[in-house]
């Protein structure tokens, strides 16, 4: 089951101030940790109310690089007001660090440049498993919650999703932002999610013949 709203504040307020942003992002767009990790202040399209998933941090033979999203695919995703207004206030406290690694081939010898939103207090990118167990496993552990892989940093994902089926988006749209593969793959993650059939359906027919059975 997806973390509620409380859970997801909670952990927020537990993490320190520097990546507050990381819930923000992983709860409120449904970008995955490396893709959090990777994300640019070039990335933001402002006016269109968009954000661009270009890239990904990720540990290729134990070496940090800059490579393309799960599936090898990019994708832009809808950006919120209220996420625009926490990646305003964090940039306001913490400038865009500009991080120098290699693309997808560890041992390359042409280094990408890119300004991370996110980095570590020596302005570097940021290590998933470092993070992990030195950052979100302490928050879980302050907050009380179970170290388990349901309680990983995937549950804001898992959020983000139950959010936009609870709202009546669709699951292809939700698939899209997440950067599933399939729609289905979709589907089948999160049909309990969905709100019952039945009751969708009485509410339908009593919506279409309300005018007719109030005469």
């Amino acid at each position: 089951m997806p973390w509620t709203g409380e859970q997801v504040r909670t952990i927020r307020s537990l993490l320190p101030e520097r990546y507050r942003l990381f819930v923000d992002l992983g709860a409120g767009c449904g970008l995955r940790q490396g893709e959090i990790f990777g994300l640019s202040d070039e990335d933001l399209d402002v006016d269109g109310g968009r954000l661009h998933v270009r890239r990904q941090v990720k540990v290729v033979h134990s070496r940090l690089v800059f490579g393309l999203p799960k599936n090898d695919r990019e994708r832009s995703v809808p950006l919120p007001a209220s996420v625009l207004r926490r990646i305003d206030a964090h940039r306001q406290e913490r400038k865009p660090r500009q991080v120098r690694l290699p693309w997808e081939d560890p041992f390359g010898t042409e280094l990408v440049t890119v300004s991370l939103l996110l980095t570590t207090p020596r302005h570097n990118a940021i290590r998933r498993g470092t993070f992990d167990e030195l950052t979100w496993n302490r928050a879980l552990g302050a907050a009380g919650f179970a170290r388990v892989r349901e309680n990983g940093t995937h549950a804001l994902r898992h959020h983000y999703a139950s959010v936009l089926l609870d709202a009546g988006e669709s699951i292809k749209a939700v698939s899209e932002y997440l950067g599933h593969w399939d729609p289905g793959f979709t589907l089948r993650q999160y049909t309990h999610l969905l709100p019952s059939s039945q009751e969708r359906t009485r509410a339908a027919i009593d919506a279409a013949f309300g005018e007719e059975t109030a005469q």
